[in-house]
């Protein structure tokens, strides 16, 4: 993988159609033919490979802080090349039209083709053009992420490079690793790239139209799924003819609306006298209006109790017993 050869090391990055050069955490030369990231010297091992991996998981972690912020649910698609990533993709973003807005961040070694394509249903789009990287990680998303107005996105999806192998190793920040598999591309993918399978959420058998031409063993890739990637949601459908998408969009919604829901539990009770923040959508959420209308009941009921205590305070200075003066009931 590419913590073990070097080939995420190369440069020829653009973003946007602007070329940027990837940030190393170490100054060697790059002369040499392969990059070999364990360097002994005296009879000290420094594993330049796990700081690079280090620094990725770091940026990662900042990037899932920066859309947790936003309120954006975040998906990583990956597949190898040709499984319908991106037709897949722009009939996600069609169906959400509505309901929920959507960004892509698009991942290729070359040409901007899926950008163009995926821009046909009017969703903002930026291209990552990696050149001899195959993998995106966290610092190309985080620069992409950079070019798009977060605040007026719901839902990002970071379309990576066609690879089932290196991307497995890199978190880009996402909360959702979805992987996909083709019924032309054969029923035991998941067992010849286990670590891309088992480290998906979902798993989405594409183009399912083509199941009978291809003499796809729908039971056997199924119980593959289920053997490897037994903890994800799977889901079965063609993007061409819209077989399976209504379950995948709702799927999406509800997850969107339980992340929102998750945020608003863990957020902190604002101090007193400040106004609670308006939603994504510029209105109070129903919640806040609720813990409004609460925290003024609970103020009311607290003056009521003041002055309840200050009655009795009066009474007590006065020589006043329960049953009053002289034995007359008190008022």
């Amino acid at each position: 993988m590419c913590k073990d050869c070097g080939c995420g090391l190369g440069g020829g990055v653009e973003i946007g159609g602007h070329s940027h050069g990837h940030e190393h955490d170490h100054d060697h030369p790059h002369g040499h033919g392969h990059h070999q990231h364990e360097h002994t010297h005296g009879g000290l091992t420094v594993n330049l490979n796990r700081s690079l991996m280090e620094k990725n998981d770091r940026l990662a972690k900042r990037n899932r802080d920066r859309f947790h912020a936003k309120k954006l649910l975040v998906l990583n698609v990956v597949s190898s090349p040709g499984s319908g990533k991106t037709t897949f993709i722009r009939e996600t973003a069609a169906k959400l039209a509505g309901r929920l807005r959507v960004g892509v961040i698009v991942g290729d070694l070359a040409t901007d083709n899926d950008a163009a394509q995926l821009r046909t249903v009017g969703i903002p789009v930026v291209q990552i053009t990696t050149g001899a990287v195959c993998h995106l990680d966290a610092e190309m998303v985080s620069r992409a992420a950079g070019q798009l107005e977060l605040d007026k996105l719901d839902v990002l999806v970071i379309e990576n490079v066609g690879n089932l192998v290196c991307p497995a190793d890199y978190d880009l920040g996402e909360d959702l690793r979805v992987v996909l598999l083709s019924v032309t591309e054969g029923e035991d993918k998941p067992l010849k790239y286990p670590p891309m399978f088992h480290s998906a959420g979902v798993a989405i058998v594409t183009k399912s139209d083509l199941a009978a031409a291809a003499c796809f063993d729908r039971g056997q890739a199924l119980a593959n799924l289920q053997r490897i990637s037994h903890h994800a949601h799977v889901f079965e459908l063609s993007a061409k003819t819209g077989a399976g998408m209504k379950e995948w969009i709702d799927f999406l919604a509800r997850r969107y609306a339980a992340m929102g829901a998750n945020a608003l539990r863990a957020k902190p009770e604002a101090p007193a006298g400040t106004t609670p923040r308006a939603s994504k959508r510029g209105r109070p959420s129903i919640l806040e209006i609720f813990r409004k209308q609460l925290t003024s009941r609970i103020l009311r009921v607290r003056q009521r109790l003041h002055a309840s205590h200050s009655l009795e305070m009066s009474y007590v200075k006065t020589g006043f017993s329960d049953a009053g003066p002289a034995g007359f009931p008190r008022p």
